[in-house]
């Protein structure tokens, strides 16, 4: 009778329906799921996954060993105005102090450069000149940015080579306000060599994405309408994220023609004796690629690392056991390490003994994980 009344008493307290499910918080695995809230899911992994650390200034985060290794590893393989006026942030203080004259912090390098390029090109033997440099940039073009990404849904047909006039193509440009990028700037004679390097550039970035990231992507030419502000055209590699339905600009490279030689004035001396304009190319990627990288190959999990980015690739976690000789098993494990790395994967070991092995199953499927596992 006891055990029958503590039953209904039970069922009563609840209002005779079903519990309310809470949800135990753990610290591990993710809170929101990729095919329910790709937002909220982005935002988790990035976090989680050791990727970024927020910053108190909208649009500026830290990036953590995790993220800077992946772009260490790239690295390694390595009307104009009109059209950046949104994009500019200006500086109008120093201090308590209002600035007579406006300061913009430059989206891109073209002013800095190439006065200089004006200077330093004087006839044919100075081309083809070649600059390329790794750097920071600020853009202050979007009200709510995302890590890595911005969010800027465009419903114009600008994708030339795979999409026909008049058709819709819904694609998702993505920006932080301050981001790392690696940028060229480049100089030729004539525009068939111009050309040659829009194409080969943009193979280049074709194999990064591909080859390093694990993320196939469309090469192509962008309308009119979205080319880059006063160059002649523009070419770009596009990837796409199944669980969105959406295209992301990968990477660009650009013609740049010849309107910043007649701006800046950049001329030379041709074999003949006769003056000319160069042909003018410029050429980038950013962080955004870490960013297409989280959203192609996350999952439910967590972070998803392709191997050839992954600054580890292979984690060895002991289980000890009990009347085990723990440092033999330490022992082998620094063994295997070794041999891991001398065959060129890199490895390292988790020995903290004040987390179980399942825990640390766990928190590395949760966190950071080879696309291999």
């Amino acid at each position: 009778m006891a055990g029958g009344d503590a039953k209904k008493s039970k069922a009563k307290a609840s209002g005779g329906g079903k519990k309310k499910e809470v949800k135990k918080e753990t610290g591990l695995g993710l809170v929101n799921r990729k095919d329910e809230n790709f937002g909220e899911w982005y935002s988790e992994v990035v976090v989680n996954g050791e990727m970024i650390e927020y910053y108190d200034i909208s649009g500026c985060y830290i990036l953590r060993p995790w993220a800077m290794a992946i772009w260490d590893i790239m690295q390694k393989e390595k009307d104009h105005v009109e059209g950046f006026a949104p994009e500019v942030a200006w500086v109008t203080k120093s201090g308590e102090s209002e600035l007579e004259v406006p300061i913009a912090i430059r989206p891109t390098s073209e002013t800095v450069m190439y006065p200089y390029y004006s200077k330093w090109i004087r006839g044919h033997r100075d081309l083809p000149l070649k600059l390329n440099q790794w750097c920071n940039v600020v853009r202050w073009e979007f009200s709510h940015p995302t890590p890595f990404i911005r969010d800027l849904f465009l419903l114009k047909p600008f994708f030339s080579l795979i999409c026909s006039p008049g058709e819709a193509f819904h694609i998702s440009v993505v920006r932080s306000r301050e981001f790392l990028w690696q940028e060229g700037h480049t100089a030729f004679a004539t525009q068939a060599e111009a050309d040659a390097e829009v194409l080969d550039i943009l193979e280049l970035y074709r194999r990064i994405y591909e080859e390093y990231l694990a993320i196939p992507v469309t090469k192509g030419k962008k309308s009119e309408l979205e080319k880059f502000a006063g160059g002649l055209y523009t070419t770009s590699v596009e990837a796409f994220v199944p669980n969105t339905g959406r295209g992301i600009q990968g990477a660009t490279s650009h013609c740049l023609g010849q309107n910043f030689a007649k701006m800046f004035e950049i001329n030379f001396e041709n074999e003949k004796g006769e003056k000319g304009m160069v042909w003018q190319n410029s050429w980038a990627y950013s962080t955004r690629t870490i960013g297409v990288m989280v959203m192609v190959h996350g999952d439910d999990k967590g972070l998803v690392l392709p191997p050839k980015v992954a600054s580890v690739q292979v984690i060895v976690i002991p289980v000890p056991y009990k009347d085990a000789d723990t440092q033999g098993i330490f022992d082998a494990v620094a063994a295997t390490v070794d041999a891991l790395s001398e065959a060129g994967i890199r490895a390292k070991s988790d020995l903290r003994d004040n987390y179980s092995p399942g825990w640390k199953y766990s928190t590395l499927g949760n966190e950071r994980r080879s696309s291999k596992d």
